[in-house]
């Protein structure tokens, strides 16, 4: 199975960089991961919704132009459906069934994701009802992928 990352921005800071580097060697020995970030756009301090929308827009033109048209798309959103670990391991093993070999999960810029994204969204996931740095977001949805292999092949994880 290929798993991609889709992201807005680049990692700044060496901690988090150092964490994605980790669970990218972990998850080698499950699957194909690769993450593909996409470049953010600049926004003003006291940005207009209209403003905000544009950069929205335009870092969902570049997201959805990384999605191949049979990738399964799930979209990290505040208002998706909130899974337990095991339940996310099911879901991709499911996937993984159902004959659906490329998983695109997309998380957006500190904006959050266009509405054309998540249109394109075959499934929307939630982690939290909080906010989460996107870069941090990274990190925690790398070790949940990580931990869903872990449970899918029977070996021990932290509960």
């Amino acid at each position: 199975m290929k798993i991609t990352i889709l992201c807005v921005g680049k990692i700044k800071e060496k901690f988090y960089r150092d964490a994605v580097a980790e669970y990218e060697k972990r998850l080698r020995r499950y699957c194909k991961l690769s993450i593909v970030e996409v470049a953010d756009e600049k926004t003003e301090e006291n940005a207009s919704q209209t403003q905000i929308d544009m950069v929205k827009e335009k870092e969902g033109q570049r997201l959805l132009a990384a999605i191949k048209d049979d990738g399964y798309c799930i979209c990290l959103a505040i208002d998706g459906r909130m899974l337990d670990s095991v339940e996310l391991s099911q879901k991709i093993e499911r996937l993984g069934i159902e004959g659906k070999s490329n998983i695109y999960f997309v998380i957006g810029g500190s904006l959050g994701l266009s509405d054309a994204v998540l249109r394109r969204a075959d499934y929307k996931l939630s982690f939290s009802k909080m906010t989460f740095p996107h870069q941090l977001m990274r990190v925690i949805l790398l070790e949940q992928v990580y931990r869903s292999y872990r449970i899918m092949n029977h070996e021990p994880y932290h509960k």
